[in-house]
Protein backbone atom coordinates (compact mmCIF):
# COMPACT_ATOMS: atom_id res chain seq x y z
CA UNK A 1 0.00 0.00 0.00
CA UNK A 2 1.44 3.56 -0.88
CA UNK A 3 0.89 5.84 1.75
CA UNK A 4 1.21 10.32 0.50
CA UNK A 5 4.24 11.50 2.84
CA UNK A 6 3.62 15.31 3.16
CA UNK A 7 6.93 17.11 2.41
CA UNK A 8 8.15 20.55 0.59
CA UNK A 9 10.66 20.04 -2.92
CA UNK A 10 13.23 21.31 -0.64
CA UNK A 11 13.08 18.81 2.23
CA UNK A 12 15.98 16.82 2.24
CA UNK A 13 15.44 13.18 0.48
CA UNK A 14 19.59 11.80 0.49
CA UNK A 15 22.35 12.65 1.95
CA UNK A 16 25.95 11.69 0.22
CA UNK A 17 29.88 12.09 1.11
CA UNK A 18 32.19 13.47 -1.59
CA UNK A 19 34.69 10.99 -2.71
CA UNK A 20 37.12 13.08 -0.98
CA UNK A 21 40.07 12.47 -4.25
CA UNK A 22 41.35 15.64 -3.12
CA UNK A 23 39.99 17.03 0.28
CA UNK A 24 38.01 15.22 3.40
CA UNK A 25 35.01 14.33 2.06
CA UNK A 26 32.13 16.85 2.84
CA UNK A 27 28.32 15.52 3.57
CA UNK A 28 26.19 16.50 0.68
CA UNK A 29 22.34 17.08 1.57
CA UNK A 30 20.02 16.50 -1.94
CA UNK A 31 16.28 17.61 -1.42
CA UNK A 32 13.10 15.66 -3.17
CA UNK A 33 14.12 18.61 -5.91
CA UNK A 34 17.54 17.99 -6.69
CA UNK A 35 16.86 14.48 -7.30
CA UNK A 36 13.49 13.52 -7.78
CA UNK A 37 13.35 16.57 -11.09
CA UNK A 38 17.28 17.26 -11.25
CA UNK A 39 17.89 13.38 -12.33
CA UNK A 40 16.28 13.79 -15.65
CA UNK A 41 19.43 15.54 -17.06
CA UNK A 42 20.62 11.90 -16.15
CA UNK A 43 17.97 10.20 -17.82
CA UNK A 44 18.63 12.17 -20.88
CA UNK A 45 22.29 11.18 -20.68
CA UNK A 46 22.14 7.81 -20.40
CA UNK A 47 18.51 7.34 -22.90
CA UNK A 48 17.09 4.66 -20.76
CA UNK A 49 13.66 3.66 -22.56
CA UNK A 50 10.49 1.64 -21.12
CA UNK A 51 11.99 -2.00 -21.09
CA UNK A 52 15.35 -1.47 -21.41
CA UNK A 53 17.30 -3.66 -18.14
CA UNK A 54 20.69 -1.17 -16.90
CA UNK A 55 23.19 -2.62 -15.83
CA UNK A 56 24.86 0.62 -13.15
CA UNK A 57 27.83 -0.67 -11.53
CA UNK A 58 28.48 1.86 -8.52
CA UNK A 59 28.54 1.24 -4.85
CA UNK A 60 25.57 2.12 -3.14
CA UNK A 61 27.86 5.07 -0.65
CA UNK A 62 28.42 6.83 -4.04
CA UNK A 63 25.83 9.28 -5.37
CA UNK A 64 26.02 7.61 -8.82
CA UNK A 65 23.89 4.70 -7.49
CA UNK A 66 20.98 6.73 -6.61
CA UNK A 67 21.55 8.19 -10.52
CA UNK A 68 21.34 5.17 -12.24
CA UNK A 69 20.03 2.33 -10.11
CA UNK A 70 17.04 4.12 -8.60
CA UNK A 71 15.81 7.90 -10.05
CA UNK A 72 16.78 7.44 -13.68
CA UNK A 73 15.46 3.81 -14.56
CA UNK A 74 12.26 4.37 -12.48
CA UNK A 75 11.77 8.30 -14.70
CA UNK A 76 12.10 6.24 -17.92
CA UNK A 77 10.07 2.55 -16.88
CA UNK A 78 13.37 0.71 -17.58
CA UNK A 79 14.50 -2.28 -15.69
CA UNK A 80 17.55 -2.45 -13.52
CA UNK A 81 19.95 -5.55 -13.08
CA UNK A 82 22.04 -5.87 -10.77
CA UNK A 83 24.85 -8.81 -10.17
CA UNK A 84 25.64 -9.84 -7.00
CA UNK A 85 29.88 -10.60 -7.09
CA UNK A 86 32.03 -10.99 -3.90
CA UNK A 87 34.65 -9.87 -5.75
CA UNK A 88 34.86 -8.11 -9.60
CA UNK A 89 35.53 -10.88 -12.55
CA UNK A 90 35.03 -9.40 -15.47
CA UNK A 91 34.91 -12.55 -17.51
CA UNK A 92 31.63 -13.68 -14.92
CA UNK A 93 30.61 -9.13 -15.57
CA UNK A 94 30.49 -10.40 -19.11
CA UNK A 95 28.43 -13.75 -19.59
CA UNK A 96 26.34 -12.11 -17.03
CA UNK A 97 25.38 -9.36 -19.79
CA UNK A 98 24.96 -11.82 -22.53
CA UNK A 99 22.69 -14.42 -20.37
CA UNK A 100 20.48 -12.38 -19.31
CA UNK A 101 20.31 -9.70 -22.36
CA UNK A 102 21.15 -6.61 -20.81
CA UNK A 103 20.65 -3.20 -23.07
CA UNK A 104 22.31 -0.76 -21.11
CA UNK A 105 25.52 -0.45 -19.11
CA UNK A 106 27.04 2.39 -17.16
CA UNK A 107 30.58 2.09 -15.21
CA UNK A 108 33.39 3.55 -13.82
CA UNK A 109 36.55 3.56 -16.16
CA UNK A 110 38.50 1.45 -13.62
CA UNK A 111 35.76 -1.04 -14.50
CA UNK A 112 35.88 -0.42 -17.91
CA UNK A 113 39.95 -1.03 -18.38
CA UNK A 114 39.55 -4.21 -16.64
CA UNK A 115 36.31 -5.63 -19.02
CA UNK A 116 38.50 -4.64 -22.54
CA UNK A 117 41.67 -7.05 -20.82
CA UNK A 118 38.99 -10.09 -21.65
CA UNK A 119 38.33 -10.62 -25.78
CA UNK A 120 35.36 -8.59 -26.06
CA UNK A 121 34.17 -10.39 -29.45
CA UNK A 122 33.80 -13.86 -27.41
CA UNK A 123 30.42 -12.10 -25.57
CA UNK A 124 27.86 -11.47 -28.00
CA UNK A 125 26.00 -8.54 -25.91
CA UNK A 126 22.62 -7.26 -26.21
CA UNK A 127 23.60 -3.65 -25.71
CA UNK A 128 22.40 -0.94 -27.51
CA UNK A 129 23.88 2.00 -24.97
CA UNK A 130 27.23 1.90 -23.17
CA UNK A 131 28.29 4.95 -20.58
CA UNK A 132 30.78 5.61 -17.88
CA UNK A 133 31.07 7.83 -15.74
CA UNK A 134 33.19 8.74 -12.31
CA UNK A 135 36.91 9.91 -14.29
CA UNK A 136 37.33 11.08 -17.30
CA UNK A 137 37.26 7.62 -20.07
CA UNK A 138 40.62 7.75 -21.75
CA UNK A 139 40.27 7.08 -25.58
CA UNK A 140 42.24 4.00 -25.73
CA UNK A 141 38.93 2.06 -23.68
CA UNK A 142 36.81 3.74 -26.23
CA UNK A 143 38.44 2.65 -29.26
CA UNK A 144 38.66 -1.56 -27.85
CA UNK A 145 34.91 -1.40 -26.88
CA UNK A 146 33.99 -0.34 -30.41
CA UNK A 147 36.02 -2.82 -31.73
CA UNK A 148 35.08 -5.10 -29.63
CA UNK A 149 30.89 -4.49 -29.95
CA UNK A 150 30.52 -1.61 -31.65
CA UNK A 151 29.40 0.58 -29.78
CA UNK A 152 30.78 3.70 -28.29
CA UNK A 153 30.69 4.80 -24.85
CA UNK A 154 29.30 7.90 -24.17
CA UNK A 155 31.09 9.64 -21.19
CA UNK A 156 29.26 12.09 -19.05
CA UNK A 157 30.27 14.16 -16.27
CA UNK A 158 28.68 15.19 -12.67
CA UNK A 159 29.23 15.60 -8.88
CA UNK A 160 28.05 14.33 -6.04
CA UNK A 161 27.10 17.86 -5.66
CA UNK A 162 24.81 17.54 -8.63
CA UNK A 163 23.24 15.30 -11.02
CA UNK A 164 25.16 14.97 -15.12
CA UNK A 165 25.97 18.07 -15.95
CA UNK A 166 27.86 17.44 -19.04
CA UNK A 167 27.79 13.92 -21.10
CA UNK A 168 27.53 13.09 -24.67
CA UNK A 169 23.87 12.49 -25.23
CA UNK A 170 22.24 9.80 -27.32
CA UNK A 171 22.48 10.49 -31.06
CA UNK A 172 25.21 13.04 -30.65
CA UNK A 173 28.35 12.85 -32.78
CA UNK A 174 31.20 11.96 -30.51
CA UNK A 175 34.71 13.99 -30.69
CA UNK A 176 37.52 11.69 -29.12
CA UNK A 177 38.38 12.66 -25.94
CA UNK A 178 35.28 15.55 -25.57
CA UNK A 179 32.72 14.64 -22.64
CA UNK A 180 30.13 16.22 -24.68
CA UNK A 181 27.38 19.41 -23.70
CA UNK A 182 25.82 20.71 -20.93
CA UNK A 183 22.44 18.87 -20.15
CA UNK A 184 19.09 20.09 -19.94
CA UNK A 185 18.36 21.81 -16.40
CA UNK A 186 22.38 23.58 -16.09
CA UNK A 187 23.31 26.76 -17.15
CA UNK A 188 27.10 25.91 -17.76
CA UNK A 189 29.84 28.40 -17.73
CA UNK A 190 33.92 27.90 -17.90
CA UNK A 191 35.54 30.73 -15.84
CA UNK A 192 38.54 32.10 -14.84
CA UNK A 193 40.16 33.06 -11.15
CA UNK A 194 38.61 36.27 -11.19
CA UNK A 195 35.51 35.20 -12.31
CA UNK A 196 35.28 36.24 -15.77
CA UNK A 197 34.22 33.82 -19.01
CA UNK A 198 36.85 31.92 -20.72
CA UNK A 199 37.00 28.96 -23.03
CA UNK A 200 39.40 27.09 -20.58
CA UNK A 201 38.81 27.16 -17.00
CA UNK A 202 36.96 26.20 -13.82
CA UNK A 203 33.65 24.14 -14.85
CA UNK A 204 30.88 26.63 -12.90
CA UNK A 205 26.57 27.02 -12.88
CA UNK A 206 24.70 29.86 -12.58
CA UNK A 207 22.99 30.23 -9.71
CA UNK A 208 20.13 32.21 -11.62
CA UNK A 209 18.11 30.24 -12.18
CA UNK A 210 19.23 27.85 -9.56
CA UNK A 211 19.49 24.22 -11.41
CA UNK A 212 17.51 21.89 -10.15
CA UNK A 213 20.09 19.15 -9.76
CA UNK A 214 21.99 21.37 -7.68
CA UNK A 215 22.18 19.89 -3.72
CA UNK A 216 20.53 21.85 -1.09
CA UNK A 217 24.00 22.51 0.36
CA UNK A 218 26.86 20.90 2.62
CA UNK A 219 25.79 20.25 6.15
CA UNK A 220 28.19 21.46 8.87
CA UNK A 221 28.94 20.10 12.14
CA UNK A 222 26.41 22.19 14.29
CA UNK A 223 23.63 20.60 11.62
CA UNK A 224 23.35 24.14 9.36
CA UNK A 225 23.43 23.92 5.82
CA UNK A 226 25.96 25.79 3.41
CA UNK A 227 24.02 26.57 0.13
CA UNK A 228 25.50 27.66 -2.63
CA UNK A 229 25.03 30.97 -3.00
CA UNK A 230 26.48 34.06 -5.52
CA UNK A 231 26.44 34.21 -9.09
CA UNK A 232 28.39 30.59 -9.77
CA UNK A 233 28.78 27.45 -8.27
CA UNK A 234 31.99 26.70 -8.94
CA UNK A 235 32.91 22.68 -9.42
CA UNK A 236 36.73 22.56 -8.68
CA UNK A 237 36.84 21.04 -11.99
CA UNK A 238 38.88 22.36 -15.39
CA UNK A 239 37.54 22.21 -19.01
CA UNK A 240 37.94 23.32 -22.27
CA UNK A 241 35.52 24.29 -25.02
CA UNK A 242 35.95 24.17 -28.43
CA UNK A 243 34.26 26.42 -31.12
CA UNK A 244 31.38 24.07 -31.54
CA UNK A 245 30.41 24.50 -28.26
CA UNK A 246 31.74 20.73 -26.96
CA UNK A 247 33.53 20.25 -23.78
CA UNK A 248 36.88 18.56 -23.04
CA UNK A 249 38.04 17.87 -19.25
CA UNK A 250 41.21 18.70 -18.41
CA UNK A 251 41.24 17.63 -14.93
CA UNK A 252 40.63 19.07 -11.28
CA UNK A 253 42.17 22.09 -10.18
CA UNK A 254 44.10 20.31 -7.70
CA UNK A 255 45.80 17.95 -9.68
CA UNK A 256 47.15 19.90 -13.03
CA UNK A 257 50.46 21.27 -12.26
CA UNK A 258 53.60 22.81 -13.91
CA UNK A 259 56.20 21.01 -15.03
CA UNK A 260 59.17 23.76 -16.26
CA UNK A 261 56.36 26.56 -16.72
CA UNK A 262 54.23 24.43 -18.69
CA UNK A 263 50.80 23.67 -17.68
CA UNK A 264 50.16 19.68 -16.99
CA UNK A 265 47.02 17.42 -17.10
CA UNK A 266 47.60 14.21 -15.33
CA UNK A 267 44.57 12.71 -17.73
CA UNK A 268 46.56 13.45 -21.19
CA UNK A 269 49.94 11.96 -19.83
CA UNK A 270 47.45 8.90 -18.51
CA UNK A 271 45.61 8.51 -21.48
CA UNK A 272 48.91 8.30 -23.58
CA UNK A 273 50.37 5.37 -20.84
CA UNK A 274 47.41 3.37 -20.85
CA UNK A 275 47.35 3.01 -25.07
CA UNK A 276 50.67 0.72 -24.30
CA UNK A 277 49.53 -2.58 -23.63
CA UNK A 278 51.85 -3.37 -20.32
CA UNK A 279 49.55 -0.40 -18.35
CA UNK A 280 46.33 -1.22 -17.31
CA UNK A 281 46.06 1.86 -14.89
CA UNK A 282 47.79 5.16 -14.67
CA UNK A 283 47.72 8.22 -12.25
CA UNK A 284 50.31 10.78 -12.86
CA UNK A 285 51.34 13.45 -10.10
CA UNK A 286 54.13 16.04 -10.02
CA UNK A 287 57.26 14.96 -8.38
CA UNK A 288 59.40 17.52 -6.76
CA UNK A 289 62.61 18.80 -8.93
CA UNK A 290 65.43 21.51 -8.15
CA UNK A 291 65.43 22.59 -11.90
CA UNK A 292 61.87 22.05 -13.21
CA UNK A 293 60.17 22.92 -10.08
CA UNK A 294 58.42 19.11 -10.52
CA UNK A 295 58.38 16.53 -13.60
CA UNK A 296 55.84 14.55 -14.24
CA UNK A 297 55.90 11.13 -12.41
CA UNK A 298 53.46 7.65 -13.26
CA UNK A 299 52.32 5.28 -10.39
CA UNK A 300 51.76 2.54 -12.73
CA UNK A 301 49.39 -0.76 -12.28
CA UNK A 302 50.55 -3.49 -14.83
CA UNK A 303 48.27 -5.35 -16.64
CA UNK A 304 48.07 -9.29 -16.22
CA UNK A 305 51.15 -11.32 -17.76
CA UNK A 306 53.51 -8.02 -17.12
CA UNK A 307 56.16 -7.81 -14.50
CA UNK A 308 57.72 -4.62 -12.94
CA UNK A 309 61.03 -5.01 -14.50
CA UNK A 310 63.11 -2.88 -16.18
CA UNK A 311 62.61 -4.60 -19.54
CA UNK A 312 58.65 -3.22 -18.79
CA UNK A 313 60.07 0.27 -17.95
CA UNK A 314 62.02 0.28 -21.05
CA UNK A 315 59.02 -0.52 -22.88
CA UNK A 316 57.34 2.35 -21.04
CA UNK A 317 59.51 5.07 -21.50
CA UNK A 318 59.87 3.99 -25.68
CA UNK A 319 56.88 4.43 -26.01
CA UNK A 320 56.20 7.73 -24.16
CA UNK A 321 58.82 9.02 -25.78
CA UNK A 322 56.85 8.90 -29.08
CA UNK A 323 53.05 9.42 -27.64
CA UNK A 324 53.76 12.78 -25.90
CA UNK A 325 55.74 16.32 -26.37
CA UNK A 326 59.37 16.63 -24.65
CA UNK A 327 57.94 18.63 -22.35
CA UNK A 328 55.14 16.39 -21.16
CA UNK A 329 57.05 13.18 -21.03
CA UNK A 330 56.95 10.98 -17.65
CA UNK A 331 60.49 11.06 -16.27
CA UNK A 332 59.73 8.75 -14.22
CA UNK A 333 57.43 5.46 -13.28
CA UNK A 334 56.38 3.46 -9.99
CA UNK A 335 54.66 0.42 -10.60
CA UNK A 336 51.90 -0.61 -7.85
CA UNK A 337 48.65 -0.55 -7.01
CA UNK A 338 46.86 2.86 -7.04
CA UNK A 339 44.89 4.56 -3.85
CA UNK A 340 41.26 5.02 -4.65
CA UNK A 341 38.41 6.18 -3.03
CA UNK A 342 34.76 4.06 -2.61
CA UNK A 343 33.57 4.94 -5.89
CA UNK A 344 36.90 3.50 -7.31
CA UNK A 345 38.40 7.38 -8.54
CA UNK A 346 42.28 7.46 -7.91
CA UNK A 347 43.29 9.21 -4.89
CA UNK A 348 45.68 11.29 -6.54
CA UNK A 349 46.11 14.13 -3.45
CA UNK A 350 47.99 10.46 -1.48
CA UNK A 351 50.48 9.77 -4.80
CA UNK A 352 51.09 13.89 -4.11
CA UNK A 353 51.73 14.40 -1.02
CA UNK A 354 53.66 10.67 -0.91
CA UNK A 355 56.43 12.18 -3.02
CA UNK A 356 56.89 15.41 -1.27
CA UNK A 357 57.41 13.52 1.74
CA UNK A 358 59.87 11.02 -0.07
CA UNK A 359 61.90 14.64 -1.80
CA UNK A 360 61.95 15.45 2.00
CA UNK A 361 63.28 12.59 3.07
CA UNK A 362 65.71 10.89 0.28
CA UNK A 363 63.52 7.89 0.69
CA UNK A 364 65.02 4.73 -1.64
CA UNK A 365 61.71 3.86 -3.70
CA UNK A 366 61.15 0.11 -4.52
CA UNK A 367 60.01 -0.50 -8.10
CA UNK A 368 60.86 2.81 -9.28
CA UNK A 369 62.21 3.63 -12.79
CA UNK A 370 64.29 7.11 -14.04
CA UNK A 371 63.81 8.15 -17.53
CA UNK A 372 67.92 8.52 -17.49
CA UNK A 373 68.29 4.64 -16.41
CA UNK A 374 67.58 4.22 -20.07
CA UNK A 375 69.20 6.73 -22.48
CA UNK A 376 71.60 4.65 -23.70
Amino acid sequence: MLHHIDGRDHDPILIYFTSGTTARPKLVVHSHRSYGIGALSTMYWLGLQPGDLHLNISSPGWAKHAWSCFFTPWNAGAGVFILNQGRFNAAGLLAALVENKVTSICAPPTVWRMLIQEDLSRFPVSLTSACSAGEPLNPEVIDEVQQGWGLTIRDGFGQTETTAQLANSPGQPIKPGSVGRPLPGYDLVLIDPDGNETNEGEIALRLSPRPAGLMAGYLQEDGTLNAPSGDFYRTGDLASRDENGLFTYVGRADDVFKASDYRISPFELESALIEHEAVLEAAVVPCPDPIRLAIPKAFITLSPNFAPTPETARAIFVHIRTALAPYKRVRRLEFGELPKTISGKIRRVELRRLEIERARTGAVVENEFREEQFND
